[in-house]
């Protein structure tokens, strides 16, 4: 249905929704009052809208676990590389949800995130799902002679590829914000089936400094996960990848003091939660550390300058 249907909503509102990246009505009715007055609309009128769109939308009424069971056949799995990896988090990364992926520098995180925007233009199966990829870089990481060298090894055209992933490059966590909105106009012209977000929180720990910013830091990082969920994973059947970074604790005596950044606001929104370290030579460990599927479980992995493999 067209915006205009839904109460409250002419033309000048509707374009207003469609450029903030609310296209459909499920989108609408997931959004938060606050949201829906940041792009100009009052508090009243904004309650109307979601309230008018959540009468409308089926996914927000209650369903039996059958039909539910019946729509989670839309989703669609990429293979990461390596068949011990896809099966630790339930046979690869997964659309309508956030995989996120943390470990110290060097663990193979960025390695797989261009691995990931190369399989995903791979057909169904070949454990691709035959769409593109957008890269957020924050941490100018990307580089497009590694997607070639990657592209090379399964047999695919590296102009190809490389035309098929689309990068842009964030410079603080405002800019992290806009290019999700961004992100929202192309996925349907380009059939888009993954999102990159590397890293995560890489600005917003440069930007937040101290406990006097703390609260402030996890609005704005729950905003920026919240919109990948509802403007792109949900509505569009995407997948969403993001790497994150750790730190050492410093209380933590005995075992592994490693800790990724973001606190529980990321770890409540991630769906799968995979923490990677170095190995010897090539080789990564993975540890999925939160699933709701899946058990703890640990695999190993390659890293090659063929990509990431067993």
């Amino acid at each position: 249905m067209e915006l205009e249907e839904l109460d409250g909503v002419g033309k000048v509102i509707a374009d207003k929704l469609k450029e903030a990246g609310f296209d459909n009505v499920e989108s609408i009715a997931a959004a938060s009052v606050g949201s829906l007055k940041d792009i100009g609309l009052s508090e009243s009128n904004a309650k109307k809208i979601i309230e008018s769109a959540s009468q409308i939308a089926k996914k927000m009424k209650f369903e039996t676990g059958l039909e539910y069971l019946e729509r989670r056949k839309e989703i669609g799995k990429i293979t990461t590389g390596s068949k011990e990896l896809d099966k630790l988090i339930g046979g690869g990364v997964e659309t309508q949800a956030i995989t996120e992926m943390f470990g110290r520098y060097g663990s193979g995180k960025t390695q797989l995130a261009m691995q990931l925007s190369v399989n995903v233009q791979l057909p169904v199966k070949k454990g691709g799902l035959n769409g593109t990829a957008i890269f957020i870089d924050t941490e100018n990481t990307f580089r497009p002679e590694r997607i070639e060298s990657m592209a090379k090894h399964l047999g695919l055209d590296p102009k190809e590829v490389l035309k098929n992933v689309h990068i842009a490059r964030a410079y603080n966590s405002d800019h992290q914000l806009l290019l999700v909105d961004k992100a929202a106009d192309l996925v349907k012209e380009y059939n888009t089936k993954l999102v990159i977000m590397d890293s995560l929180t890489a600005h917003f720990r440069a930007e937040y400094t101290g406990r006097g910013t703390l609260a402030d830091r996890q609005q704005k990082l729950n905003r920026l996960l919240h919109a990948l969920l509802r403007k792109l994973a949900d509505p569009h059947n995407i997948a969403i990848m993001v790497t994150n970074q750790v730190m050492s604790r410093p209380d933590i005596i005995y075992g592994d003091p490693t800790e990724p950044i973001g606190g529980h606001i990321v770890g409540h929104t991630s769906t799968y939660r995979l923490y990677l370290r170095k190995s010897k030579g090539e080789k990564r460990v993975a540890r999925l550390i939160d699933s709701p599927s899946m058990p703890e479980g640990e695999c190993v992995f390659q890293v090659t300058t063929d990509g990431v493999l067993d």
